[in-house]
């Protein structure tokens, strides 16, 4: 590991901000399980009978559904929206927050409900995972109106004619449901995938050079989405009804369109599956009953249908069909053959290879606050935190190794840059020596969130090609910048330099949210609030690379 001082910084350091994996609430009258100051965050509608449902982020569209049923069936509905990955592993703890899981598909319950908890599993809606491609660009790559083949995308990735955005396949179902059926579609297999597939250097080889395409990734659908219509891209892998409301968004603003490719030897389908957590108590059975009877009949479903869902097997209602435009490439007669899904082994290790070794290469920068205020509990957070991610047995539970081509850096700083550090490599001691780096830090002095900011894009351009890795600037900071530079220098040397990478935040304490949110809305990123929820907001940075 290589520490590198930098100019005109004194006063030592300490380091911030964390992570770890499990949330937790509170439902009914069970009490959240291992650390209270982890809360999860719920949307509720209604009142009464409560029901608290751990659900996928794309299911935030169906909202206005949930509250009208939350009103007839005189049930409290309380949401919340985690990663799949996310829900598997509360799955695999008992879920002892939750009444009802609904996950994107139902590979995430059978992995995850190894105590044979959830019953009365009925799947909601149904959705391809498909290719949305500026219409322009899939016309000038021949896709309009033809069968494609993964291979075919590939090809014009290698071409250098396409890039793509799309979910990390270790944090979010859609990522992992196109992941598999590139798995599929390189190998050339109807059968199920085995482990010694897996093992095949072509397959490899391939798949890396597919996944190289990948120019902007996330932990979740729904911010793929957002950040697409926020972006300037080519491409995203996402839901079909997340594609036809980018569209609906684009064509609100006189933008082109993206036009919809289902590839045909690759297709995977999420099947929206609602299933019941028995915890025991009869009551809420009874209203979770109620719940799903409501979602499932025939004007809810249809209703369901106009948000760009399918429901059931009898294809779309002719009077939805104006919502599943042709004109998109969207085609409602296609009968769609999706792969099966591998073996719950097979599948962890399939996991285990995108992020260690398949996916495009990570060079992440974290700036760390070890200002004065950051003494005593931030630091030791924040220390705890990166343990989570450098020290590779622990990240390795829930698929956060890192890969073996990424670049981790650290910037410390308080009211200037104090340190930079760099793992040699991206092996497992490398990474444990860049962890104790930070942990030998000591805090002191003022806060310049701008500064090391730009110090960390500067390290980028200088030293990588940034086409050649997912590139990100995680700053952690529990205080506001009253620094020397502003955000106009941020916002001068960000625009002058012309760089696509994202400055994500995660707060703690006394962060000055408007500052942060000024960084994210510039960078396309986002905010987390560690305070709250510290995992989840690392788990969320970290599926972006």
């Amino acid at each position: 590991m290589e520490a590198r001082k930098r100019k005109g910084r004194a006063a030592l350091s300490l380091f911030l901000a964390g992570v770890l994996f499990l949330l937790s609430g509170c439902a009914g009258s069970r009490q959240p399980q291992g650390d209270p100051s982890k809360q999860q965050s719920f949307t509720s509608f209604g009142a009464g009978e409560t029901i608290r449902i751990l659900s996928g982020s794309e299911n935030r569209e169906l909202e206005n559904v949930l509250k009208k049923c939350a009103e007839e069936t005189k049930i409290n509905i309380e949401i919340s929206y985690q990663g799949s990955v996310d829900i598997m592993r509360d799955l695999e703890a008992g879920a002892e927050e939750y009444d009802a899981v609904w996950p994107a598909s139902s590979l995430w319950i059978s992995m995850g409900d190894q105590q044979h908890l959830v019953k009365h599993t009925e799947s909601v809606s149904n959705t391809p995972v498909v290719f949305g491609i500026r219409k322009s660009l899939a016309q000038e790559l021949g896709f309009v109106g033809q069968e494609v083949s993964v291979k075919d995308i590939l090809a014009a990735i290698q071409e250098g004619k396409m890039s793509f955005c799309m979910t990390s396949a270790t944090q979010s179902n859609s990522g992992a449901s196109a992941y598999v059926g590139f798995l599929y579609a390189l190998l050339g297999k109807e059968d199920a995938i085995t482990l010694a597939d897996l093992e095949s250097s072509q397959l490899q080889q391939d798949m890396t050079r597919l996944l190289s395409g990948i120019e902007r990734s996330s932990g979740s659908s729904e911010w793929l989405m957002d950040m697409f219509l926020e972006g300037d891209y080519d491409a995203m892998v996402n839901y079909e009804c997340l594609v036809i409301s980018t569209n609906q968004k684009l064509e609100s603003e006189g933008k082109e369109p993206l036009y919809v490719v289902y590839p045909y030897d690759g297709l995977s389908i999420a099947d929206s599956p609602l299933g019941y957590v028995d915890h025991g108590e009869k009551g809420k059975e009874e209203a979770f009953l109620k719940v799903q009877e409501y979602l499932l009949s025939d004007s809810v479903q249809n209703e369901i249908q106009r948000t760009g869902r399918r429901t059931g097997y009898a294809g779309v209602k002719e009077e939805n069909k104006d919502i599943f435009k042709s004109e998109w490439g969207i085609d409602t007669e296609r009968i769609l053959s999706t792969i099966t899904m591998p073996s719950s082994e097979v599948l962890t290790q399939a996991l285990n290879l995108y992020q260690s070794k398949l996916r495009k290469p990570s060079l992440t920068v974290y700036c760390l606050d070890f200002s004065g205020s950051m003494i005593g509990e931030g630091n030791d957070q924040l220390v705890r935190a990166m343990a989570q991610v450098l020290l590779q047995e622990n990240a390795e539970k829930n698929f956060l190794q890192a890969g073996e081509r990424d670049v981790n850096l650290v910037i410390t700083f308080d009211n200037g840059v104090i340190h930079t550090y760099e793992a040699k490599d991206a092996s497992p001691q490398s990474l444990e020596s860049l962890y104790k780096a930070v942990e030998e830090e000591r805090p002191g002095g003022g806060t310049d969130i701008y500064l090391p900011a730009i110090e960390a894009l500067r390290e980028m351009r200088e030293n990588y090609d940034l086409t050649q890795y997912t590139p990100a600037v995680i700053l952690m900071t529990d205080g506001k910048s009253n620094g020397n530079m502003d955000f106009g220098d941020f916002q001068d040397f960000y625009l002058q330099e012309q760089m696509d990478v994202p400055v994500f935040s995660i707060m703690f304490g006394q962060a000055q949210e408007s500052q942060l949110d000024e960084l994210a809305d510039l960078t396309n990123a986002r905010v987390f609030d560690g305070r709250e929820d510290l995992i989840g907001a690392f788990r969320s940075v970290k599926g972006y690379n």
